[in-house]
């Protein structure tokens, strides 16, 4: 996700999931009802865990059992044909018909609203990023630290330090004040980030400046993407969880166009920092009217105000169903939010990994060190403006968004990844042939381009945005904003490790041999995606926690 800112079927209760995607279903007044074996239309009752097991019950259980399986074969059958009129099945048994498209209509449109306001979170974490990319030649002269460079690399890559921060804060925020409640205090080191750095007379204030920004962009990464995923309906959660990282690109270019003026005015840098606290105070006041994330508040036990939040969300329509989806899901679970360690548990550490894994080949796949060499790439090739390099590069990138956010629920997310990734082994594969092999180097500069170029296309449409979006969605949901908060942690980590080591390990081995190890990571990616990552596509948050549970 955040790499280009560097620069930048219906089978038992679960309808439209493949596999068995439940260990245990209650039957009111019956007890816990197991399939035998997997694949198995048998179900057996556990004698021992009910707390009256005599014979006298044995032909009730059996009648309730056959009840269980009729309603949920039922229910099943008309879920999975898309034209089939909505089936609601409630406790008391009876059915009401609610013609689905009518459904879909209420709710794809009024989130839209909210998820802008989200997305001024991911503006500025683009913004904040890429600011002192122009800023920095000016800002230097004005604090007296042309000469020193480490100075310099402070101001830039203590952002770095402080997202790693924020990202890990992000996740505790979410999980005790709510989701909205931490966008606003999000707002408080964003804002107060930015004043500091446009009013700096000394590099000190500078870098605290710097350092609180970081920590607002690092609680950004984890807690938009999360309340996206989380408010979003089903049919378009893909495209709008893509529009999170379509917004750092736009952050990106806001800032780089912000820079324009510099070479009329030095000064203006400090006016480009000003810029970055209008949309925080906006987010936060924003914030006050959007409705807190259903799930967070079912989970809570706020089951009242979970019911608002939807009908304000969805309309009042969907109130009965989301509650439903809620409960099937286990949201109001009487399991407490999980802690650190629990992520390291047996349970869960499967999936936690795969969260961790994506956002390590994200980085380890060489999208930093694309970025950082375009401009003398874009050079050999006879362009010599370093805008006109950066705005080809963000534009890509912007456009390969875009496109991505279209195919994200029609192609979904792990066909996305493979291809994004296998593109991205092949242009790797391509700079690397273009600055080494002799029979290439009359077109070396072309293809450079048109490698870089292609890259950057292949990491926007699945790389860049789907990681981000997929984490929410297959974290279950008492460990979903620790799990993608330490996701998060191993973006910045790897990225500011690769950041300080990138040059030294370039001076020892050369670019070519650098960019084929990175297309070798590419490769391997694609090998893990594929036995790994789960196919999230048309399925609710609940599902796919319940899919994952019968796995574990």
């Amino acid at each position: 996700m955040m790499q280009s800112a560097m620069f930048a079927a219906a089978k038992g209760c679960v309808p439209g999931l493949e596999s068995p995607s439940w260990r245990s279903r209650v039957s009111p007044g019956v007890g816990p009802i197991r399939k035998t074996r997997p694949g198995s239309n048998r179900l057996s009752t556990a004698d021992a865990e009910f707390c009256c097991g005599s014979s006298p019950l044995r032909s009730s259980i059996t009648l309730r059992v056959e009840m269980a399986r009729s309603r949920s074969s039922v229910e099943g059958i008309f879920r999975s044909r898309e034209k089939a009129r909505y089936v609601k099945v409630q406790s008391t048994g009876g059915l009401d018909d609610l013609p689905s498209d009518k459904l879909q209509k209420k709710t794809s449109g009024n989130v839209i609203p909210y998820v802008g306001v989200a997305c001024l979170g991911a503006i500025l974490f683009g913004y904040h990023l890429a600011v002192v990319n122009g800023a920095l030649e000016y800002l230097a002269k004005d604090l007296g630290i042309t000469k020193n460079t480490v100075l310099q690399g402070w101001v830039v890559s203590i952002t770095l330090a402080g997202a790693t921060i924020g990202s890990f804060t992000g996740g505790a925020l979410a999980d005790k004040f709510g989701r909205t409640r931490s966008f606003q205090l999000d707002a408080i080191p964003l804002a107060i980030g930015a004043f500091l750095s446009a009013i700096a007379q000394d590099v000190r204030t500078m870098i605290i400046g710097r350092l609180l920004a970081g920590i607002g962009i690092g609680i950004s990464s984890a807690i938009v993407p999360l309340y996206i995923s989380e408010i979003s309906p089903t049919e378009i959660r893909g495209a709008l969880g893509s529009i999170n990282q379509l917004f750092i690109c736009i952050g990106i270019l806001v800032a780089l166009v912000a820079g324009l003026p510099l070479s009329g005015n030095p000064l203006w840098w400090r006016t480009m920092f000003t810029i970055a606290i209008f949309p925080s105070v906006l987010m936060a006041v924003g914030m006050a009217f959007c409705p807190e994330s259903p799930r967070w508040l079912f989970q809570q036990g706020k089951f009242s105000q979970a019911e608002t939040a939807i009908r304000k969300l969805y309309g009042k329509e969907q109130v009965a169903d989301v509650m439903h989806e809620l409960r099937s899901g286990g949201e109001g679970s009487t399991e407490p939010d999980a802690g650190w360690f629990d992520l390291f548990s047996k349970r869960y550490w499967k999936v936690v990994s795969v969260g961790a894994a994506l956002f390590l080949f994200q980085q380890l796949a060489g999208i930093n060190a694309v970025v950082y060499y375009s401009t003398s790439v874009f050079r050999s090739a006879g362009i010599a403006s370093d805008v006109a390099a950066s705005a080809l590069v963000g534009a890509s990138n912007v456009f390969g968004t875009a496109v991505a956010s279209s195919l994200m629920d029609k192609r979904g997310r792990k066909s996305l990844l493979i291809t994004s990734f296998s593109g991205m082994a092949a242009s790797m594969l391509l700079l690397s042939l273009s600055f080494s092999w002799k029979p290439l180097a009359p077109y070396s500069g072309t293809l450079a381009v048109v490698g870089t170029v292609l890259y950057v296309l292949s990491f926007s449409l699945g790389a860049g945005p789907v990681p981000a979006l997929l984490l929410p969605e297959i974290f279950a949901s008492r460990i979903r904003a620790k799990a993608v908060a330490l996701s998060l942690g191993m973006h910045w980590i790897s990225n500011f490790v690769i950041g300080l080591y990138f040059l030294s390990v370039v001076q020892q081995f050369g670019i070519s041999r650098v960019y084929l190890g990175f297309a070798g990571v590419c490769t391997l990616a694609v090998l893990y995606i594929t036995g790994n990552v789960v196919e999230t596509k048309g399925r609710s948050l609940e599902e796919i926690e319940r899919a994952l549970s019968a796995e574990v």
